[in-house]
């Protein structure tokens, strides 16, 4: 069974060097097929921050990786930097693609850039990146679990977490889930949940899933969690498509990260569930 890894917000400036050696060891443990990092790779998007992060991701082999900046990997306190360079020191260290996409003969993974220099913390999706992610996921074979991912959360646990949410997620995620998206992954606000997006949103065609990360390896943990990743594990070849998503916990730096749960989620649509819900979407962000 393949597996992908989740990294998220490892806001390196705060990372704990005790749980960055277990999560290295787990990454050889496990040897993902795949590597999501999905933001807020340091706390003040310093160069000494990212040549940190760099060495980091060099130390996981040569497992492919696919990053994507959050809110903190541009300038706070540099505001011409922020304004006209805000993503160089980022891009420096992570590769200058900012909306990376991975195909192979299980997964499609497509990944959004929803950081904004204009914004202090909040992300936002435009239509033109939610047409093309749908495109792309409309390639997608039966086989293949189709995965978008974010920074900012499209769906929250909490009412405190609500002014955390992605602008533009509520034409996103029914556009996605209508061409057949199965998990939006997403970091930002530090608390591992999976959340049903066909409960949480009106209309969705099919089963869709909010798969949220907390902090990987930085001090900066909330609401009693401790530093954890996701990792999913998918067969492949299955209709309906089920993959079984793990959250892994360091509590003990000394201990390692271990398996604090697991949960198996069915997802998509039929065939021709597929296409009338996706002509459909296409119709509407038309109008926009």
């Amino acid at each position: 069974m393949t597996s992908l890894m989740q990294i998220s917000d490892t806001h390196f400036g705060t990372e704990r060097p005790a749980v960055v050696e277990a999560l290295v060891h787990l990454v050889h443990e496990q040897a993902p097929e795949v590597i999501v990092v999905s933001g807020d790779i340091t706390q003040r998007a310093t160069r000494k921050q990212f040549d940190a992060a760099r060495r980091f991701f060099g130390r996981l082999g040569n497992i492919p990786m696919l990053i994507i900046p959050g809110n903190h990997d541009i300038p706070l306190f540099n505001i011409v930097a922020r304004l006209f360079t805000p993503l160089r020191n980022y891009q420096r260290a992570c590769g200058a693609d900012l909306e990376p996409v991975f195909i192979s003969a299980r997964w499609l993974i497509a990944c959004v850039n929803t950081t904004r220099a204009y914004r202090h913390k909040d992300g936002e999706v435009s239509s033109a990146q939610t047409h093309r992610v749908a495109d792309l996921l409309k390639t997608a074979s039966p086989g293949q679990l189709r995965i978008v991912v974010v920074h900012q959360p499209v769906a929250v646990i909490g009412d405190k977490d609500r002014t955390n949410l992605l602008h533009g997620r509520d034409a996103a995620v029914h556009c996605w889930a209508a061409a057949g998206a199965d998990l939006v992954m997403g970091g930002h606000i530090h608390v591992p949940y999976v959340l049903p997006l066909h409960e949480c949103y009106d209309n969705l065609p099919g089963r869709h899933w909010a798969v949220q990360a907390g902090t990987a390896v930085s001090t900066r943990v909330r609401q009693g969690t401790v530093n954890s990743v996701n990792l999913i594990r998918y067969p492949g070849s299955q209709q309906p498509r089920h993959c079984i998503l793990e959250r892994w916990d360091c509590a003990e730096p000394e201990l390692g990260f271990q398996c604090f749960s697991s949960h198996e989620l069915a997802c998509g649509l039929e065939n021709n569930q597929l296409f009338k819900a996706y002509q459909s979407c296409n119709d509407n962000l038309t109008k926009l």
